[in-house]
């Protein structure tokens, strides 16, 4: 008999010693975590990775079989007029592995799918079961950390697939890819090509472009103080400093303005009743005030209480690790995962705070071992809280295993150290007692000698006993906010105590617009929103970013120009697509259809068709939306920004921004922050020379010379005029015939486009020129990408300078020949900046000069700067991102071709064994007719809570 669940031993393993009986074959995501895991099970498991997803919607016309392309549906891969059915497809990647999973498969007994126990592992393991056909038991193995103990456990306690789970995450992709496949195109049409639309990023791209208006329309107002410093010696007290400072508050019982009573418009806020000084006010009474007498008018003293908090969930890990390691999103992602899949901490996609019984357990053992019983309080304390719609019954990311390891017991480095000392921390504080102290408030009063009653406040905070503190202190998005830790002692004193001004200085003050999110501070807003899942927010992020509706300058996400034009079109012609309150709503939806509460049918029916919602209103379906605006949208309209009190128009072309004012046009850099572009900036602009600048006429051809400004730097050409037309022949046919392509040429290094002569312009057109001929063949010399070269048929050498390519001489070239070809680079060139050690390798970063701009390296990395990356402002963290996210997409190691062969030959000695599948196939036809025919009489197979066993599957026809 097969084995069951609960059939291994208690050690893990299983008898696999007679016969081959009592296999499982388990499949995990990843090989990282199939290697952990398959240390943990033992004998009598085979652990095998499906690398991720196995099969989805088909991402482009190849992938669809032949016989669904030409219906009309076929390019959305939903079959939106039959029930939504999908078409779901093996990767192109992964049939080959797929292929491995089933030999794998037909020597084991049963078939244990360990994929992550949220939505999308679920989905895996569903599509595993449907692509591998198995005709052995199937069970769901789950675990929310990898140690031996949780996986032998998982083992020993398999469940059934959650079909609801499964029906959810479908029905999720189902909804994105009709938002995304009917929505991206209008953007290609109306905007640009290769643009995309998505349910949440096109959200997310709305809120950076909006906090960027807000900026632009921001007007900053000026706003004067006085900051004074007192001496408390007079008062007698013991404790604490002497002196200390305090702010002007209010003067003749009317309170002095400061930021927070302005609107963006520069105006006092009109409930506001408040005093705004000026320049010239704010000194005179500082002038006033010197030599007064001051006195304490009150003391208000309050306890101080913080509690700790709560351990990580998903999207606060993000938030800390960005404000504190100033990690992205999707790299604390990354060496989250690669903590959890090597064992160290839980799983790390979660919306909980919970803590089991035996973490809260673990975490108060190291409490009371590495603090003492006086910082672990009499009982627990439990972190019930989840966010809307938690989709998971996961714990809070913390230290794996029943007892944690300390960060220098884990004999981790790099990141990962980095973020594994930040999970610990946080877990151990989130079981500490209250930090506990006292805060204080105090009002100084004086009189000036013109009459005038001053009050002037100052704050301290005093921290008795700092429980939590000692162990884990939160980061601030606010780089000048105090942290729970920071203490700002007051001398000790009381009412009526007499004290005297060491010095009054008036100080000026201007609002600020409001700052632009960062990768934290976006999660952080998405989150309060309720838009999307916390865990897809760093591939959303990613998105945007990669697509270039976003950039970084240093923190700081600053939306392109090209956004504007995106954001603005949705606005106008699908504002309830990008509407925060309607992605919310859906957001509800889905949940709803998670829980059992709702079917995804009716649902998608009228989200894609429309109709009525739950309240009875009349929704317009996105298939009508898209029908009915695509031609009302006029393509200049969108595109265009009027600059305000202009009449100047910023527009976006296929090839980037640009400024237009009558016909007149000029362009935009594309690491210019809109919020820059002020009127005078575009004046600035437009004061540019323009590019085309005439240098003179060819003498030998006649053909007028020019020098003009391109995408790829400036360079110079020839005007060719247009041929006439011959009689007899069609104008497009005489075009064609006729089109010579003009000489063009890059400017060198050292020459300059408002310089350049027309001189200068001949030489560089002459290029490549022939030096001679040695050994019967010509030798020229030209300009390349990698630099100045002699060529002489298929041999070339690098020339020194660019200067040599107009100078070199045949003997000079002869010499050159002469020598033996070197190998490999030349001496490299000094970095154009030194930065610090990158995190991960250990490795000194520098900035180089590359034939393609500057980038960041390593030793072993090079990541290009990014559009607002600075040679001379970059950061050491901006750098270690950018090559962290260069060794991401880096392709996988390929492995020794030298192991290859004797893989080949074991299958070569079981000729039987592969006949055996070769009479499958009308096993698996049978099978495939079966299902799709009970799809016909089965349409309660689509309700809610089940997943689509009669999706359309593809074949191994193309």
């Amino acid at each position: 008999m097969p084995p069951t669940k609960g059939s291994a031993g208690k050690n893990g393993s299983k008898d696999n010693a007679s016969q081959g009986a009592g296999t499982a074959l388990v499949i995990v995501e990843s090989p990282a975590k199939a290697k952990t895991i398959a240390g943990y099970l033992g004998r009598g498991y085979v652990v095998e990775s499906s690398i991720g997803h196995i099969r989805d919607l088909p991402t482009k016309a190849a992938e669809i079989p032949t016989k669904y392309r030409k219906e009309p549906w076929a390019r959305l891969g939903v079959d939106v007029d039959s029930d939504f059915e999908p078409l779901y497809v093996v990767n192109s990647d992964k049939k080959a592995h797929v292929k491995k999973l089933k030999e794998l498969m037909a020597d084991a007994d049963e078939l244990l799918l360990a994929t992550d126990e949220d939505r999308e592992g679920e989905a895996i393991a569903w599509h595993l079961r449907e692509e591998l056909n198995p005709r052995i038991p199937v069970r769901r193995m789950v675990f929310n950390e990898i140690t031996k103990d949780a996986i032998q456990h998982a083992a020993n306690n398999t469940r059934d697939l959650n079909t609801r789970l499964v029906s959810a995450q479908e029905t999720r992709r189902i909804l994105d890819r009709l938002y995304g496949y009917e929505v991206s195109p209008v953007l290609w049409k109306k905007v640009m090509p290769k643009l995309s639309a998505g349910r949440v990023q096109s959200v997310a791209t709305r809120l950076v472009v909006e906090r960027e208006r807000e900026r632009m329309a921001f007007t900053s107002a000026e706003y004067w103080d006085i900051k004074a410093v007192f001496d408390a010696t007079g008062t007698g007290a013991p404790d604490g400093p002497a002196a200390f400072p305090a702010t002007l508050f209010s003067v003749d019982g009317k309170r002095v303005a400061s930021g927070r009573d302005f609107t963006p418009q520069g105006t006092v806020r009109s409930d506001r009743d408040v005093r705004q000084l000026d320049e010239a006010t704010a000194r005179g009474l500082a002038e006033r005030l010197a030599g007064a007498g001051f006195s304490v008018k009150s003391v208000e003293r309050k306890p101080y209480r913080r509690s700790p908090y709560a351990p990580f969930r998903t999207t606060t890990l993000q938030q800390e690790a960005s404000r504190k390691l100033n990690l992205s999103a999707k790299q604390t992602m990354q060496v989250a995962q690669r903590l959890y899949e090597n064992g160290f901490i839980t799983y790390m996609r979660t919306d909980s705070t919970t803590l089991s019984d035996s973490a809260v357990n673990a975490a108060r053992n190291q409490v009371r071992r590495l603090y003492g019983g006086d910082y672990l309080p009499d009982k627990p304390r439990v972190y019930a809280k989840k966010v809307k719609n938690a989709q998971e019954a996961h714990e809070a990311i913390r230290p794996a295993g029943e007892a944690f390891r300390t960060p220098s017991e884990t004999r981790l480095s790099g990141p990962e150290l980095r973020l594994y000392d930040l999970i610990w921390k946080r877990t151990v504080a989130s079981q500490m007692k209250d930090a506990v102290g006292e805060s204080v408030s105090v009002r100084i009063e004086g009189t000036s000698t013109g009459g005038e009653v001053v009050e002037f406040g100052a704050s301290g905070k005093v921290i008795t006993f700092h429980g939590f503190l000692k162990a884990y202190v939160e980061g601030s998005d606010d780089p000048a906010a105090d942290l729970d830790d920071r203490e700002r002692r007051l001398p000790a004193m009381s009412e009526d105590d007499q004290v005297k001004a060491q010095s009054l200085e008036a100080e000026g003050h201007s609002t600020r617009p409001p700052a632009r999110y960062t990768e934290a501070t976006l999660v952080k807003e998405l989150e309060e929103r309720e838009i999307g899942r916390p865990s897809t927010y760093a591939s959303i992020i990613g998105t945007i970013l990669d697509r270039g509706y976003v950039f970084k300058k240093g923190t700081a996400l600053v939306p392109s120009f090209l956004a504007f034009a995106v954001v603005q079109l949705l606005e106008r012609h699908f504002g309830n697509l990008v509407d925060y309150e309607f992605t919310a709503r859906l957001e509800d939806s889905l949940d709803d259809i998670a829980r059992g509460e709702a079917e995804s049918l009716p649902w998608l029916r009228r989200f894609y068709f429309g109709g009525e919602d739950a309240e009875g209103n009349q929704e317009t379906g996105l298939k009508e939306l898209v029908g009915d605006h695509l031609s009302e949208i006029d393509p200049k309209e969108v595109s265009s920004l009027p600059l305000p009190g202009t009449d100047i128009v910023l527009r976006v072309g296929r090839y980037g921004p640009y400024l237009d004012r009558e016909g007149v046009r000029v362009n935009v850099p594309e690491d210019l922050a809109p919020d820059e572009l002020t009127p005078d900036k575009a004046e600035e602009l437009f004061a540019q020379p323009s590019g085309d600048r005439e240098l003179g006429t060819d003498p030998e051809t006649g053909r007028m010379i020019v020098a003009k400004s391109g995408r790829y730097g400036p360079y110079v050409t020839e005007i060719i005029p247009e041929p006439e037309e011959p009689e007899g022949e069609t104008k497009t046919k005489a075009k064609k015939a006729a089109k010579v392509k003009p000489r063009t040429s890059s400017l060198l290094k050292d020459m300059d486009l408002d310089t350049v002569t027309l001189e200068d312009a001949l030489r560089l057109l002459s290029l490549p020129r022939v030096v001679g001929q040695i050994d019967g063949e010509d030798v020229t010399a030209q300009n390349g990408r990698y630099g100045p070269y002699l060529k002489k048929g298929t041999d070339s050498r690098s020339l020194e300078t660019e200067a040599q390519m107009f100078t070199v001489t045949l003997e000079e070239a002869q010499a050159i020949f002469a020598q033996p070809k070197q190998r490999g680079r030349r001496a490299a060139a000094p970095p154009l900046r030194e930065l610090g050690e990158d995190p991960a390798s250990g490795a000194k970063m520098v900035i180089k000069d590359g034939r393609f701009g500057p980038y960041v390296t390593d030793g072993e990395v090079n990541a290009s700067l990014r559009k607002g990356d600075e040679v001379e402002s970059i950061t050491d963290e901006r750098a270690a991102e950018l090559l962290a996210e260069r060794r991401a997409k880096a392709p996988a190691k390929k492995k020794a071709p030298a192991k290859k062969p004797a893989a080949k030959k074991a299958p070569a000695k079981k000729p039987a064994a592969k006949k055996a599948p070769a009479k499958k196939p009308a096993a698996k036809k049978a099978a495939t007719t079966t299902v799709k025919k009970t799809a016909a009489k089965k349409p309660a197979a689509k309700k809610t809570g089940e997943p689509r066993t009669t999706a359309k599957k593809s074949t191994d026809e193309s």
